[in-house]
């Protein structure tokens, strides 16, 4: 479950979904359940086959994640492992870190207490070393049975190898017959009425059982694997990845995007781009649906591509399967809940304005400092989007008639002016509504250049800000009448979007052109520095800081002779040291 900022929050499981979903919101709680069933705003599944595979797949998202609401579950270093060091005399122990130490390591298991047990009663059946070593007498395990006496002898290597191939074998789940000892064991116990031998006997047995016992989402071997398998519907292809590391699945990924080609050969260019990513682990074997070019595959990467046709890797693929459908499936859910969120945003618009439906919307904003540098920009949205390829700046040329970049109505015709009758002169098509970031002055502005100047008629509003310079309310007419649109419908926040965009937009493109015309000013009056090779430098730098930065061999490159740009790099430099001076 997630919040409002796709945070995971709660990590659970249920065997019935639907039921477990329901009862959160068709239900009353208190406390920390309702401040979770308060924050939740999106929920992410995956499938598994049965109870365990949930459990264990609930506790590896609750480590990575560490949810805030899993208090009781996050607790812990995680998964624990049973683990044969690498030394001359090795020795069992937990740990729950996995390093490239040349040590044996069996597990990760879902249950630290019945590991630990499991651990204890290996160590009695098939004991390694128990001590410190080499204390020069027997220690108290050696007596017990549970040392092979480290500690005051050399133990031959190979009795060491053959007690390390029973436990693997054990702890690979060949677990029979010892089970049958101990169950007869037990028995006997039980008949002699030593009932807490007999109860001790039945524990070992359970803790057995659980530490060793096969999950189906856990490989039957170590073989580090990576499983691809997808799923296509109405044009797009989703595709899930499962990583089996240390005999689990250790994490999965998963993307969708639009199927151009075949499925097969999407999925065959995602696979060979997957691994081409930098820093990216090969595993050993990668397990792929059979209708794909295996053995092409295989010779480009180097690793053996196989399909697996039955047994506990086929339910790998088919879960892989169902988890590719199930995210697609979301995926269609969310593109039509974005639907609603930007074509019914941009709906809601036009109805306050008491417009029809139109799917272009363009937005302007102005920029400046104290009039100087002033600039403008457009923005398009389009069904409630940007769209970035109908973005456009414009640089304010007439500042020299009304001498001030701060006269917005003077800024607003000009830029008006230059967009519409160019798109008339172009034939192009004209956008069903303008906003205006700015108030009535704007706003009169845009509609006497169109209705007196090029005789159009285009919709036009004004996007209204208030004291704290946030989204207020949309004006149109002479009159600047207010729009009534409810702050808190989509509508109204495709109106924050906009304006906010705009604002950004305009804002950026002021400063590259600030920047832009303090260069070209340092750059007046260098000699050897003219109207070309001022060009060269503001297209290639853009900025003074930048030109600095370059080194003389850079300018060089651009084609400009050695001398001047020593030069250049002289002047620049000694302004520096003149502001320098002047400060201290």
């Amino acid at each position: 479950m997630k919040d409002v900022n796709s945070k995971i929050i709660y990590v659970g499981k249920a065997k019935n979904l639907k039921n477990r979903v329901r009862s959160y919101f068709k239900s009353s709680h208190e406390g920390k359940t309702a401040r979770l069933v308060s924050e939740i705003r999106d929920f992410e599944t995956i499938i598994t086959s049965n109870d365990k595979e949930a459990f264990l797949l609930e506790i590896t998202l609750i480590q990575k994640h560490q949810p805030y609401y899993n208090i009781k579950l996050k607790r812990g270093t995680g998964y624990p492992y049973i683990k044969i060091t690498n030394e001359r005399d090795p020795k069992m122990e937990i740990t729950g870190l996995v390093k490239k130490d040349g040590g044996y390591y069996f597990g990760p298991y879902p249950n630290v207490y019945a590991a630990q047990n499991t651990l204890n009663f290996l160590q009695k059946v098939y004991p390694l070393r128990r001590c410190q070593g080499h204390l020069g007498r027997p220690c108290l395990y050696y007596h017990m049975g549970q040392c092979l006496g480290a500690c005051f002898k050399e133990v031959p290597k190979s009795e060491y190898d053959t007690q390390i191939e029973k436990i693997k074998s054990f702890l690979g789940g060949n677990v029979g017959e010892i089970k049958r000892n101990l169950n007869s064991r037990m028995m006997k116990a039980a008949k002699k009425e030593e009932y807490e031998r007999a109860a001790e006997l039945r524990d070992q047995i359970q803790y057995i059982e659980a530490t060793v016992e096969k999950q189906k989402i856990i490989s039957n071997d170590g073989t580090p694997r990576d499983i691809f398998n997808y799923y296509v519907e109405k044009g797009w292809i989703s595709i899930q990845i499962f990583f089996i590391r240390q005999a689990r699945l250790m994490k999965r990924e998963k993307r969708v995007f639009a199927c151009i080609n075949t499925p097969e050969e999407e999925l065959s260019t995602f696979i060979l781009q997957f691994y081409n990513r930098r820093n990216q682990v090969m595993p050993r074997e990668i397990l792929v649906p059979d209708n794909l070019d295996k053995d092409t595959l295989s010779q480009v990467l180097n690793v053996p591509f196989r399909t697996p046709q039955r047994g506990q890797k086929r339910d790998l693929m088919d879960m892989a399967h169902e988890n590719s459908k199930l995210v697609l499936q979301e995926k269609f859910r969310l593109m039509e809940l974005d639907n609603r969120q930007t074509y019914g945003a941009q709906k809601q618009i036009f109805d306050a304005l008491g417009l029809p439906y139109g799917h272009v919307i363009e937005s302007f904003d102005h920029s400046h400092i104290q009039g100087t540098s002033p600039v403008s920009a457009m923005v398009m949205f389009q069904d409630g989007r940007p769209e970035k390829s109908g973005y456009r700046k414009y640089k304010i040329k007439g500042e020299v008639e009304h001498q001030s970049g701060a006269d917005e109505a003077a800024n607003t015709r000009e830029v008006i002016y230059r967009r519409y009758s160019r798109l008339i002169k172009e034939k192009d098509n004209l956008p069903d509504l303008i906003l205006m970031d700015g108030g009535i002055i704007e706003l009169r502005a845009v509609m006497d250049v169109l209705e007196n100047e090029l005789g159009i008629h285009i919709p036009v509003a004004g996007m209204v800000k208030d004291d704290h310079h946030n989204t207020s309310h949309l004006i149109v007419g002479e009159d600047g009448e207010e729009v009534p649109l409810d702050r808190k419908s989509q509508g109204f926040y495709l109106l924050q979007r906009i304006q906010d965009e705009v604002h950004r937009f305009a804002i950026t493109f002021h400063r590259k052109t600030r920047s832009k015309n303090a260069l070209s000013s340092k750059l007046d009056g260098i000699q050897g520095v003219g109207p070309k090779t001022r060009t060269k430098l503001l297209k290639k730098y853009g900025s003074v800081k930048k030109m600095k930065e370059a080194s003389v061999e850079d300018i060089t490159n651009l084609g400009i002779p050695k001398t001047t740009a020593q030069t250049i790099k002289i002047t620049l430099a000694s302004t520096d040291f003149h502001k320098k001076y002047k400060k201290g």
